[in-house]
């Protein structure tokens, strides 16, 4: 049998591993971009982000607060926090002290890392999670405003090496240590996601289905062939238990009835192959079980609003938008600093 280029890539996505799909279809990229250490009283304002935070205590205790939570809390070594809330926070040695801005902290320093005082109590490491900006809000909608994890948690001695192995890669400064370290922050990110799958009150969506060893053989199946005509029987048998019982628990998991969840996960690979590829509609939608053209470009525009053609239009001209704005992004940040951008972003965390 022969295959479409379109269909053999995205057999890359196709699994059944829903889970490691999703974090590969928004392009979930988890990058080590800096820390600081300190001693004696200090305080650190930093900006509300635009992107996924990560940090991690690796020395010391500090407070933690976070605009629109009523009390600080602490932050022991070992724990680790990702903000995904565009909220500003302050890190320090105590709430009472008045914090300094850290964008004018780390852009005086001039690098990724800075001291404050003898910097003997206290170690931090950080960074950012980038998202694809067409598809990234299917994950970072379904994450908290924050999630911590503990270095009392049973995930602990996991964090641990690797946030040993990152203060190692970026103290050693050895060669191919900028990709050693983008590895291991996008297993950090990764443990992250499973310990608050593992241990997190009640989630929504995907997310929470994720984490529901009953329905995961069903999940999948349908992540392992998208472009079956799955029926609910074979789902509810996988899953060792009645129609009935498979349906209910399903839609109490996942928020939506399974097939549902199948038709809404086929549209998101539709959508992310009208805007990378340029195969005719009709192989899109045989590549994804659809009978005809028209059969698939009804059920696309009635979940996204658009015709295939039309949004394959719009995310195009979207994304050469974002491509011209990224370039004078660049082209500014050359001007200010009279040369290209720095490797790692010097940029606070």
């Amino acid at each position: 049998m022969l295959y479409s280029a379109i269909y053999l890539r995205d057999r890359t996505i196709m699994s059944g591993d829903p889970f490691s799909d999703i974090l590969k279809f928004t392009n979930a990229e988890s990058l080590a971009t800096g820390g600081f250490s300190a001693g004696g009283a200090w305080a650190i304002r930093f900006p509300a982000p635009d992107k996924i935070k990560f940090f991690a205590v690796v020395k010391g205790t500090c407070w933690v607060s976070i605009d629109g939570n009523d009390e600080p809390f602490c932050f022991g070594s070992g724990d680790v926090g990702l903000l995904t809330a565009k909220r500003s926070f302050v890190l320090a040695s105590d709430p009472s002290v008045v914090p300094v801005d850290a964008m004018a902290l780390f852009s005086g320093a001039g690098r990724s890392t800075v001291t404050l005082g003898n910097g003997d109590d206290f170690a931090q490491i950080g960074g950012h999670v980038l998202l694809d900006p067409a598809s990234g809000s299917l994950l970072s909608g379904v994450l908290p405003p924050w999630i911590h994890v503990p270095a009392t948690s049973p995930q602990a001695a996991k964090f641990r090496w690797l946030l040993e192995q990152l203060v190692e890669e970026r103290a050693a400064d050895l060669p191919g240590a900028q990709l050693v370290s983008a590895q291991l922050s996008q297993l950090l990110f990764i443990q992250i996601l499973r310990a608050h799958l593992q241990t997190s009150s009640p989630m929504t969506g995907w997310l929470r289905a994720l984490g529901n060893p009953r329905i995961a053989p069903a999940l999948r199946l349908m992540h392992g062939d998208p472009a079956r005509s799955w029926h609910l029987d074979e789902l509810a048998s996988a899953c060792a238990m009645s129609r009935t019982t498979f349906a209910s628990h399903f839609r109490a998991s996942a928020g939506v009835a399974p097939l549902a969840y199948l038709a809404e996960w086929r549209m998101r690979l539709a959508q992310r192959r009208l805007r990378e590829e340029n195969a005719p509609v009709a192989v899109v939608a045989q590549s994804l079980g659809y009978s005809s053209e028209s059969a698939f470009s009804h059920a696309f525009k009635r979940m996204t609003g658009h015709s295939p053609k039309a949004y394959r239009q719009v995310a195009r001209n979207a994304a050469s938008e974002d491509v011209n704005q990224g370039r004078s992004s660049v082209r500014s940040q050359q001007a200010v600093n009279g040369s290209s951008p720095q490797p790692f972003p010097l940029e606070p965390q």
